[in-house]
């Protein structure tokens, strides 16, 4: 069976902290599970970024460092000591090192951990970051895997010229995902599962002497592979003539995606949404009273909206001002490295949740309808995980603020109580807006000009939701503008790539800004 996105592995999710899902929330991922690879507890680890690489100039500014830290120290994203790691390391006497190389990578956003336990063991792991939290693992001591945190991994290593060991046959006999692969002399089996392998096993293949090293990977992803069950539709097409057939709206449908990729019942599924919602809108709260952090550029803002509409320097009553006040809030928790959920990316974390919840208020949406909402919006980032995903250093903005736009117009479709067609084509007609947007964050921070941008982004989705309530033709499907995105990213320059080299990264006061920042000094105020 083909494996799909995952709305809770892929779209909505993961939970973090930090400015950047590919650099901080996949980072800390791949790290944890590094830990296992390296079996035994950690005393030094090396990092290396290749020197042609998008994260070779801002790894630091953008939470890499963070988020490999609170990994391998072992940390949670909601532990509070994700904070502070360097403290933690110094603390746990654990060295964690960081720096610039030349080695060959498949894909920009790679990474290299080489890590040494107390006793002596090490490791040398190769990670790409694929946008979104999304990640995998692609070399393990110089032998080729492809690990991407949703599976129980079984690492086994032993002499090539060895038969394949009976043994596993007898073990495992029921087909499982299995893959070989070879350095000079050595052979790795790497087998996945869909649930956890007792201790007994481990030690009866440890006992075997069979192997040289057995190694058991736990999953880092929410939701475990292995589990799905067949759609009953595939592409964007067949999932609207399912949805009119059956009378279903999007976020029903969205309902039925989850529930097959998952394997999980229903309630478990919507009660899943309903945390990551809870969440969301905790960090719209705290945004809105206060966050202070130091490493910014931009102190709170999101609290002046409100204080303008009661001096009445702008309009009085506009869902406009809530939208503005809770995505700003969002994403104001978001650099003060509180926990936030990337919607589909911490960059473009603020739109979803910003104006569903601003929509939800203007109708009166009880919060049953705003879960469903969330499930519209999880269908349209999984056909966009389906094209070209969240990487903002393979395509620009488009594929965060843009996505996230496409995702909150169909959610607020659903909350008008729109038709599954209807939440289709505002999602088209707000990704059509927001084609070719770049990526150009000031000073490597992703605060300014994203918050805008996340700004821009929830309005359109608001715009375009009313337009497709009310008739507008939205001309493209869905699906072709999801693939011209990907081919208008093979046309724009890597510099407009979430590099900091281009844009307005590159202008004379964002390197001012930038140089202030580097050297701790305060920010002057506009």
């Amino acid at each position: 069976m083909k494996k799909n996105p995952g709305i809770f592995n892929d779209v909505i999710g993961p939970v973090m902290r930090g400015p950047s899902s590919s650099h901080t929330a996949a980072s800390w991922r791949a790290a944890r599970m590094c830990l296992d690879l390296l079996n035994e507890p950690l005393k030094n680890a090396n990092i290396d970024f290749d020197k042609d690489g998008a994260w070779a100039p801002n790894y630091r500014e953008q939470g890499t460092t963070l988020g490999i830290d609170g990994g391998l120290l072992g940390l949670d994203m909601t532990d509070d000591r994700m904070k502070n790691t360097e403290q933690v390391s110094d603390e746990m006497g654990i060295s964690i090192c960081y720096k610039i190389d030349s080695f060959k990578t498949k894909h920009v956003n790679t990474v290299r951990l080489t890590l040494e336990g107390i006793n002596g063991k090490s490791t040398r792991v190769l990670m790409a970051s694929l946008g979104g939290g999304s990640f995998e693992i692609q070399e393990i001591d110089g032998f080729e895997v492809s690990i991407c945190g949703d599976y129980y991994e079984l690492l086994l290593f032993n002499n090539r010229k060895d038969e394949f060991p009976e043994i596993l046959k007898s073990l495992f006999p029921e087909n499982q995902i299995l893959s070989e692969s070879f350095n000079e002399d050595k052979r790795l089996i790497n087998l996945k599962f869909s649930e956890e392998i007792s201790g007994e096993v481990i030690n009866l293949l440890r006992s075997t002497l069979l192997f040289d090293n057995v190694i058991l990977a736990n999953p880092v992803l929410p939701i475990i592979a292995g589990n799905e069950i067949e759609l009953p539709f595939t592409t964007v097409s067949s999932m609207l003539e399912y949805a009119e057939k059956q009378n279903l709206d999007l976020g029903q449908i969205g309902l039925i995606y989850e529930r097959a990729q998952s394997g999980l019942t229903d309630s478990v599924v919507v009660d899943r949404m309903r945390s990551l919602v809870e969440i969301i809108e905790n960090s719209i709260e705290k945004g809105l009273a206060g966050t202070v952090y130091e490493d910014r550029i931009l102190p709170q803002q999101s609290h002046l909206i409100d204080s303008a509409r009661k001096t009445g320097k702008i309009l009085q009553n506009s869902i406009i001002n809530k939208i503005i006040a809770n995505v700003s809030a969002i994403m104001e928790s978001k650099s003060a490295m509180e926990v936030v959920v990337a919607n589909p990316t911490a960059g473009s974390c603020g739109v979803v949740g910003g104006v569903l919840r601003a929509v939800a208020d203007d109708i009166n949406a009880t919060h049953e309808e705003l879960i469903n909402a969330y499930f519209a919006t999880g269908i349209i980032g999984a056909y966009f995980a389906m094209g070209p995903g969240f990487s903002a250093e393979e395509h620009g903005c488009q594929v965060e603020c843009g996505a996230s736009a496409g995702m909150a117009a169909a959610g607020i479709v659903q909350l008008f109580g729109g038709t599954a067609r209807q939440a289709v084509d505002a999602a088209s007609m707000a990704i059509q807006n927001m084609i070719g947007l770049v990526c150009d964050p000031i000073a490597d921070r992703v605060e300014a000009p994203c918050l805008g941008k996340n700004i821009s982004a929830a309005v359109n989705a608001l715009s375009s939701a009313t337009m497709s309530c009310a008739g507008f033709n939205a001309l493209i499907p869905l699906n072709e503008v999801i693939e011209t995105v990907s081919k208008v990213s093979s046309q724009m320059p890597t510099c407009v790539k979430c590099t900091g080299k281009g844009g307005l990264a590159a202008t004379k006061t964002a390197c001012a800004i930038k140089e202030k920042l580097a050297l701790k000094k305060p920010l002057s105020t506009p």
